[in-house]
């Protein structure tokens, strides 16, 4: 078998739905979840596109995610609404926070969405931009499963808890800048795992908090952050506004989101979306600012890999591992497969 399999972006979506569809996800959760894989995984974000596959179908099987979970939404403020994902995959709870803190941010000029009893929310990228498409300035924060210890602890408290940005230009798409707070994605640490090699120095510690390149040590221990203090300052601040502002678990308490055994993971996701209409020059001044960096010998503006990785796959296609095209496939078969009675 070939290492990759090469699919449209049309292709990948319609696989993945096909995928999650057969193991009894509904067809709009099972579709929203394909769109935000393929969509990661165009932008070249790997770890939240089809390798998480297997792992959402073990855990829908054994019932960790609740495939039928229908996001519920409640307003409690005049441009404030609470999202409750009931335990089930984060992206459908997502797209209801977006159809309603747009609307909401165009009216009262700036709307908040907090998910709570939520999941892996993949790429926030993906989410932040849609916002910025509708003319809104997006700004995203989530927790994930503990990963950081905070600055000068050993044991992990917080998760690598990104943090997303978008905002329209004038000309050309959405500027989006999405980090995490750990100095590399545990995605990657993960990745060695599986391939049986070492990471580079530098980017976790082992259980006793010495530096390591055993990728299992790696994922016994802590993710070094990035900016030292600043960056546990950082997973503090989101930690607060992700879990404290949405009734959701904290990361120390939250369930992993690779094992189909134990808790569900019931993290939390806040999105802010806000109208900058109010400032008749803000394009203007926006793309003034990003032609300056631009401009610079040396500067390069963020995303502008994550744009190239989209337009690249677009006109291409992607080049997926086949074991994970070979995975979905096989799931997506047993839809067709004649069932005894």
């Amino acid at each position: 078998m070939a290492a990759v399999v090469n699919l449209s972006i049309p292709e990948a979506r319609a696989l993945l739905t096909a995928a999650f569809s057969a193991i009894g996800v509904p067809a709009p959760a099972a579709a929203s979840v394909a769109h935000a894989l393929v969509a990661a995984e165009a932008e070249g974000q790997v770890g939240h596109g089809f390798s998480r596959l297997g792992d959402y179908a073990a855990q829908v099987k054994s019932g960790k995610i609740n495939a039928r979970a229908e996001p519920s939404i409640r307003k409690h403020g005049p441009a404030s609404i609470a999202v409750d994902a009931g335990q089930g995959f984060a992206f459908p709870a997502l797209d209801a926070a977006i159809a309603a803190v747009v609307p909401l941010a165009r009216e009262c000029g700036i709307a908040i969405a907090a998910v709570g009893n939520s999941h892996h929310c993949g790429a926030l990228s993906v989410t932040v931009e849609r916002v910025a498409e509708a003319g809104l300035i997006g700004l995203m924060v989530a927790n994930t499963p503990k990963a950081i210890a905070p600055w000068g602890g050993r044991d992990a408290l917080y998760g690598t808890n990104p943090i997303a940005f978008a905002t329209p230009r004038q000309d050309g798409p959405p500027l989006v800048i999405d980090l995490s707070l750990s100095r590399v994605a545990r995605g990657k640490v993960m990745a060695a795992r599986k391939a049986g090699k070492d990471i580079p120095e530098g980017w976790a510690l082992d259980a006793e908090g010495h530096a390591t390149t055993d990728p299992e040590a790696a994922l016994g221990g802590t993710m070094v952050p990035i900016g030292e203090a600043k960056g546990t300052a950082l997973a503090l601040m989101v930690e607060i506004m992700a879990t404290a502002l949405t009734g959701s678990a904290f990361s120390a308490e939250a369930g992993s989101f690779f094992s189909a055994e134990g808790p569900a993971p019931r993290v939390g996701q806040t999105l802010i979306a806000i109208d900058p209409g109010g400032q008749a020059d803000y394009l203007a001044r926006v793309s003034a600012l990003l032609d300056s960096i631009s401009a610079m010998e040396g500067a390069r503006l963020p995303g502008a890999r994550r744009l190239a990785s989209r337009a690249l796959a677009e006109a291409r296609g992607l080049d997926i591992p086949a074991t994970f095209v070979e995975e979905a496939r096989r799931l997506a078969r047993t839809a067709a497969a004649p069932h005894d009675a």
